[in-house]
């Protein structure tokens, strides 16, 4: 029976060196791994969504706020040439943003829901504090100037407060609580800000809960406050609610560092809160204490928060530019100033395409030599894995030898290939949070930042992938019939990848799409350059 086995002509041996020769070539695990990524990406966005679709307060919820705001409440406007909001007592709501147009009408705000706002207000003991109904005295003499309150405890303790803009979407609320009494109080501040879920975001932009506690960032999703509270302790931070172009947060600070919670948790009401108290401070008859609260409420534009974090420490951080944050952050910047050249952020992505396949030139052209010398050596490779079909170690080291011979490798054709991955990932979520590519037209398109409407994009991109690949596969002739040839196998199953690439790009972002068309056509022409000095 062994000495059957063994034979040359057995059908077990036979059977081994079939598989062996079926094996999936380097090129096609790859090609896989890559589908299986974006293929896992996709689903698992749609699948496992962070967000539910927005939620309005309920009616009792509603006529809760009105009771503890007391209607009476006169309400002021702090204006400034970014924003416009809502004051009214403790609270501030309707933020907003005169720069930038909501996409049904009129200009984009924030916590201007029913039930939405932002409070800053005081723990105490030993006195009465202001609550959101208090009637403040105002003095203020234009619209534009600080808002300056102030009121008085039936204890004799006197609470002020000032409320001004200190940079473009940055409100600081300055308090200080004078202890004119008798007897010792002790009086802390706290923060809260109260809102509902925001729209439904692009796949893979996380929404929700965005903190800062010890030094380091906390995300947390809308699904994951919903299913249980959150809470941080520290000495220094901010916390509020960040969507996929704008944030909310707000620190409180003390004259000196003071301890703080930070809590995230959901309302019965169907509204989220983020919350932040201060420890309490003890206030002799005849002193004083000081705090202020900065209040970050604008777009998530790296320019704006590094401004804004001259008050609030840390918030130039809450952008989250993904796995490949070290080429999303300068493609953005590169964006932004072609855009300030060009003036049209379509253009924009087609000159940075160029740029990107400028710079990948040595190795495109290395990739394509190496692919065009494998294709001349299939012969060979045949010609060994029929001769050592029964020696597998002798196979891979004539195999080497013929690398090394050729001066070519089997991954040479794919790093391109490879290139492009940390690419799309990262320029993916370059165009999703770049809020000046938030209804950036081009063509036909009217949001370079959601998927094209007409799907022309994604079909173009899909025939230029096809074309690439012809030509990609044109040299290879008559080696390829051979359905037992790795180049056929490979061919065969790429055959398919700009259908697959086309129904997966159907749903992304227009820019991102645009980009890789541009690509596609330019590595066409890439090719044809090639050819040609090699005829």
């Amino acid at each position: 029976m062994v000495e059957y086995m063994n034979s040359g002509g057995s059908g077990f041996q036979q059977f081994m060196a079939a598989r062996d020769k079926n094996k999936p070539g380097v090129g096609s695990i790859f090609i896989w791994i890559a589908i299986a990524m974006l293929g896992g990406w996709l689903i698992s966005s749609w699948l496992l969504p962070d967000q539910k679709q927005r939620t309005v307060a309920s009616e009792s919820a509603a006529a809760v706020q009105q009771v503890d705001e007391a209607e009476t409440v006169p309400a002021q406007t702090l204006l400034s040439d970014r924003i416009a909001a809502r004051v009214a007592g403790l609270r501030i709501s309707e933020i907003e943003l005169k720069n930038y147009r909501a996409d049904g009408s009129g200009n984009i705000k924030l916590l201007g829901d029913p039930g939405e706002f932002l409070e800053v207000g005081f723990l105490g003991t030993g006195t009465s504090v202001p609550l959101p109904g208090t009637l403040w005295k105002i003095n203020r003499a234009a619209s534009g100037d600080p808002i300056y309150m102030s009121w008085k405890s039936p204890e004799g303790v006197e609470f002020r407060r000032s409320i001004s803009m200190v940079a473009d979407y940055v409100i600081l609320v300055n308090d200080t609580v004078v202890n004119t009494g008798r007897t010792p109080i002790t009086v802390g501040q706290y923060a809260r800000i109260v809102r509902a879920v925001g729209e439904t975001p692009q796949l893979m932009v996380r929404t929700g809960g965005i903190a800062r506690a010890g030094g380091e960032m906390e995300r947390e999703t809308w699904k994951s406050l919903a299913k249980r509270p959150h809470s941080f302790h520290t000495a220094e931070g901010f916390i509020g609610f960040t969507d996929q172009y704008w944030q909310t947060v707000v620190r409180i600070a003390g004259e000196s560092g003071i301890d703080q919670t930070m809590r995230f948790r959901s309302r019965a009401d169907e509204m989220f809160q983020a919350d932040n108290a201060s420890e309490s401070q003890s206030i002799q008859p005849g002193a004083q204490y000081s705090w202020h609260a900065a209040i970050f409420a604008g777009p998530k534009n790296q320019s704006d928060l590094s401004i804004a974090a001259a008050f609030i420490p840390g918030i130039d951080q809450t952008i989250d530019y993904g796995w490949f944050w070290f080429l999303a952050r300068p493609f953005l910047w590169a964006l932004n100033a072609l855009y300030d050249i060009v003036g049209n952020y379509g253009i924009a992505i087609i000159i940075l395409t160029i740029i990107l396949r400028i710079l990948m030139w040595p190795l495109t052209r290395k990739s394509f030599s190496s692919m065009a010398a494998m294709q001349k050596m299939q012969p060979e490779m045949q010609r060994i894995q029929k001769l050592y079909a029964n020696d597998k170690a002798r196979m891979q080291a004539e195999m080497l030898n013929l690398y090394r011979t050729n001066k070519t490798s089997p991954m040479g054709g794919c790093l391109p290939m490879i290139l492009q991955i940390p690419i799309f990932f990262a320029l993916y979520k370059a165009l999703l949070i770049s809020v000046p590519m938030r209804q950036a037209g081009f063509l036909w398109i009217s949001d370079l930042a959601v998927m094209d409407p007409f799907f022309i994009l994604p079909v173009v991109m899909g025939g230029t992938m096809w074309l690439q690949q012809r030509w990609q596969t044109a040299a290879a002739g008559a080696q390829v019939a051979d359905p037992s040839n790795p180049a056929a196998q490979m061919q065969r199953m790429m055959k398919w990848l700009p259908l697959i690439f086309t129904a997966m790009f159907a749903w992304m972002p227009a820019g991102l799409v645009l980009y890789w068309t541009v690509s596609n056509i330019f590595g066409i022409g890439q090719m044809w350059v090639i050819k040609k000095q090699g005829s």
